[in-house]
């Protein structure tokens, strides 16, 4: 029986160099994946906190802009006059128009 030689191949450097970036990809690709998905979900968190101060910001400016109308409604006006001692005089009012 004659014996054969067993030839081990060597593998080259480009193979190796696949194989590095192939299980640098396949370790990294999970880790990238999970801290984006992290990144969009506190963004969406950050969004939705935004929209509830904006709806809270909104109420506020509603109710206020309720106060002017009511502050500036003309029973208050005649009141308030009234406590400082003006009336009112239809013959004082002049009514200015513009003819364009």
């Amino acid at each position: 029986m004659a014996r054969r030689k067993v030839v081990k191949k060597k593998t080259s450097k480009f193979v190796k160099l696949i194989y590095t970036i192939a299980i640098i990809l396949t370790i990294s690709f999970p880790v990238v994946s999970i801290a984006s998905k992290s990144f969009v979900s506190k963004l969406n968190f950050d969004v939705e906190k935004l929209k509830k101060e904006v709806e809270k910001q909104e109420k506020t400016n509603q109710g206020l802009s309720m106060q002017i109308n009511e502050l500036a409604s003309l029973e208050n006006i005649q009141e308030i006059a009234k406590e400082y001692g003006l009336e009112y005089n239809n013959d004082n009012i002049k009514v200015v128009m513009n003819d364009e």
